[in-house]
């Protein structure tokens, strides 16, 4: 009786082991065998929407679906950066014009006779050059003065001289840099016309003003 007691108990024992094997060999090899699964081995679902665990299923074959809270989503790719900005870069402002100008009066408007002191209409065409010289950025004045043939060298060279010199004089006092204006008597040596009348002689006679500076263009 005994022996046959042990036989019975080993031949379960075995059974057991062999459908434990079993059961293993199948959660190996079938995806998700934790969960019941149809024909199409698709794991199915009650009407409530749950999944039907085998009686094996431990928490390690949680699937997405299925076992939410025991299975981590994958987080959602990051939104992409916006495109950066381009704020285009300001227009470079316009390079000052240089202006070079020379300006011609006759010797009677500014003085009279024989002089070098400005008569008041001279000072007035004056004052119309000295708001025009504000205008721009100065670089340098040049008067030249000039005279007739009649008298000598000398005394033509110094009454050149002279008149150009009063031409500065007045200019400074309407706030021109005396460091800007530079003056210069050419005396009877560069005539523009002919001495032999009486209109190139009025002609010859003359201040001869330039005006070297540049002019900021504005678009």
């Amino acid at each position: 009786m005994k022996i046959l007691v042990k036989l019975v108990i080993a031949a379960s024992a075995v059974a057991s082991f062999s459908a434990f094997a079993q059961q293993q060999d199948i959660k190996a090899s079938t995806p998700n065998s934790a969960y019941v699964q149809d024909g199409r081995g698709v794991v199915a679902m009650d009407p409530f929407g749950l999944c039907w665990r085998t009686g094996y299923w431990t928490p390690a074959d949680a699937v997405p679906g299925c076992d939410a809270p025991l299975v981590k989503e994958a987080a959602p790719a990051p939104a992409p950066a916006p495109a950066p900005v381009v704020v285009p870069a300001p227009a470079p402002k316009p390079a000052p014009v240089p202006t070079s100008e020379k300006v011609t009066f006759a010797a009677s408007a500014l003085f009279d006779f024989d002089k070098a002191v400005l008569k008041p209409e001279g000072k007035k065409q004056l004052d119309d050059m000295a708001a025009k010289l504000k205008e721009i950025n100065l670089e340098v004045v040049v008067a030249v003065g000039h005279t007739d043939s009649v008298g000598t060298d000398a005394y033509n060279q110094k009454l050149s001289v002279r008149r150009a010199e009063a031409v500065k004089a007045y200019l400074v006092t309407k706030g021109i840099e005396a460091n800007r204006v530079y003056t210069e008597g050419k005396g009877k040596k560069q005539p523009v016309a002919d001495n032999k009348t009486a209109e190139g002689r009025a002609k010859n006679r003359r201040v001869e003003i330039e005006v070297v500076g540049t002019h900021t263009v504005t678009k």
